[in-house]
């Protein structure tokens, strides 16, 4: 699996270099220290209540984490949903000990979530990041390239960034001469969603959509233009994306001078 491929000190350097994932760690660290520092005041009731939903909570938050560590195709993905459940567990405790203290999490994880954002993946593989007028030139005006597989994404989409490690790592294993792959950023030019038929509004989830160009005309896309299919789609995977635009054929095609 993907995710495997990444390398231990590269994620504790994120952790401790991003003020996503280190505003998180801090978060759920002080319950540690509010734990103990509660500890005395506590009814012993509510301490052994306490200590066996804790201990639930790590149980299924471990189960949980397992589950997804083999589900999960990139560590966006897994991080994005651990975190997610662990926040409902620590919410779920701390209304043991006083559902004020519920309350100032809760605001803390409002907080973190308004001012910072999960990092998407950063490594472009080998797509190239290209505007809207570079993209129109290269389809009209033709290049070396007789198909284009474009990402149209947003650095503020939660989808495309639990998604973004997929698209640099298949533009890896499937780019040739004469195959492209190519990212539009619609945060920078939103214009080009209507241009190209993709709803910025998150209920439509077209976010991120996926495009197929040959020679110029686009033959096929994801997800699909149908307003009844809208937040219906598949998760966004490397194994779906290769199946759905058939790139192990497109590659032998390549290969055997087709």
């Amino acid at each position: 699996m993907e995710k495997k491929q990444t390398k231990p000190m590269e994620l504790l350097n994120e952790v401790v270099t991003e003020p996503y994932h280190l505003l998180h760690f801090l978060a759920f660290f002080s319950y540690f220290v509010v734990r103990t520092s509660a500890a005395p005041i506590l009814s012993p009731h509510i301490t052994s209540r306490l200590f066996l939903r804790e201990i639930q909570a790590a149980l299924a938050l471990g189960v949980f984490a397992a589950f997804k560590i083999v589900r999960e195709e990139n560590w966006e993905a897994f991080i994005s949903d651990v975190l997610f459940f662990a926040k409902i567990f620590l919410l779920a405790l701390t209304l043991i000990m006083d559902y004020h203290l519920t309350l100032w999490y809760a605001v803390i994880f409002a907080v973190i979530y308004i001012f910072t954002q999960q990092p998407a993946f950063k490594k472009l593989g080998t797509a190239s990041k290209i505007t809207p007028l570079q993209l129109e030139s290269l389809l009209t005006e033709g290049s070396t390239s007789k198909l284009w597989l474009v990402e149209f994404r947003s650095s503020y989409s939660p989808a495309c960034i639990r998604s973004s490690r997929c698209f640099p790592e298949l533009s890896i294993t499937y780019s040739n001469k004469s195959f492209s792959f190519g990212i539009v950023d619609l945060g920078l030019f939103p214009n080009a969603a209507e241009y190209f038929g993709i709803s910025l509004s998150g209920s439509m989830s077209q976010l991120p959509t996926y495009i197929l160009f040959s020679h110029g005309s686009e033959v096929s896309r994801y997800p699909e233009l149908d307003a009844e299919s809208k937040g219906s789609h598949s998760p966004i995977t490397k194994r779906f994306l290769s199946q759905y635009f058939k790139l192990d054929l497109l590659l032998l095609d390549y290969i055997n001078g087709k």
